[in-house]
């Protein structure tokens, strides 16, 4: 019997990277749906309600409110966007990052409700989200620790939102593999009993894999049509390419994480290769058997009695002559 975990649902992370294209978001679409992955996820935010007017220059951002305005998605697409992934048969998510956005996207019916690294510490934000009582993602990212995941899981309990998974995440772009603590997840897990994943922002895509091998149930990972096309986060996010090797190494490793009970069907053609009691000289009917006259060798045959069962036979009777080097069946053995 093979016990099988959950599987991972994987999260394609279009973001920003559609480039206020129509046609780049479908395409993206289409190449979140050939990797593998489960979901193809989006941004909604504007300028207006993400940054304050007066934000100064940080991150090499020489106007902040300028780049955000440039990438922000058209709000009319998001229908036409879930559509094409329900025809897909890809699930269509977006990151709310305000009010607005949040109701547009609870009437849209989406499954789910990402909440991002930088937001989960809002406590006024993550009430709002909560208040839909959608299942939630949760980013827990920089500035985040063992209290602000208390007060998260604290809030959505009190609005009823009961299906919660949190993401470890680092909030650098692109995170130092140095950088990412997968065990970060374990500590997570065990101490609010709790599904946790991943929100990757490594440049590598077998870092994911890695991380389904410590317990993610849920993996997120930006990616690009092209790391040549303009915008923040082009550089950091996966290639159509890589994505797929990411999605094949998360498999790869959900296959690897199977509980084996007895023999998987792989070792049936192997089983002679195991030992079993062997005579060690010609034995006579009625003879007792011990260590002068049996050992244990290749192969193990049907009805050979396995090397495991070695001292259980020791001190049996012969109820038959046995030829030397043979392995011994029990059907040659009295059973008293």
């Amino acid at each position: 019997m093979i016990l099988s975990p959950p599987k991972v649902f994987v999260i394609a992370e279009a973001g920003a990277n559609h480039n206020n294209n129509f046609q780049q978001a479908l395409n993206m679409i289409d190449i979140a749906k050939k990797s593998g992955a489960d979901a193809c996820k989006f941004q909604t935010y504007s300028a207006e309600t993400l940054f304050c007017k007066n934000t100064p220059n940080f991150a090499n951002y020489n106007n902040i409110n300028d780049l955000i305005k440039s990438i922000e998605i058209d709000r009319a697409w998001q229908k036409d966007l879930k559509q094409y992934c329900d025809e897909r048969q890809i699930e269509f998510m977006s990151t709310p990052f305000d009010e607005k956005a949040v109701q547009e996207l609870v009437d849209l019916d989406v499954k789910r409700i990402k909440i991002a690294g930088f937001e989960s510490t809002d406590p006024r934000f993550v009430t709002m989200v909560a208040q839909t009582k959608k299942p939630l993602i949760v980013s827990a990212g920089i500035g985040s620790n063992d209290d602000s995941i208390h007060k998260i899981i604290e809030i959505c309990n009190r609005y009823g939102c009961g299906d919660v998974t949190i993401l470890h995440c680092n909030n650098a772009y692109p995170t130092p593999q140095e950088d990412i603590n997968l065990n970060t997840m374990s500590h997570i897990k065990q101490k609010f009993n709790i599904a946790v994943g991943l929100s990757d922002h490594t440049e590598s895509p077998f870092t994911p894999a890695l991380a389904v091998a410590m317990g993610a149930v849920m993996i997120e990972k930006h990616f690009t049509l092209s790391k040549a096309l303009p915008g923040p986060d082009h550089p950091f996010a996966v290639t159509p390419d890589q994505l797929v090797q990411m999605v094949h190494h998360i498999r790869m490793a959900e296959k690897s994480l199977r509980i084996r009970d007895g023999l998987s069907q792989s070792e049936q053609d192997f089983t002679m290769a195991c030992r079993s009691v062997v005579s060690q000289k010609n034995i006579t009917k009625g003879t007792i058997l011990d260590e002068t006259y049996i050992t244990t060798k290749r192969p193990f045959t049907d009805g050979a009695i396995a090397a495991k069962h070695y001292y259980d036979i020791l001190g049996k009777e012969a109820k038959e002559d046995i030829n030397a080097d043979y392995p011994i069946l029990w059907s040659q053995i009295l059973s008293q």
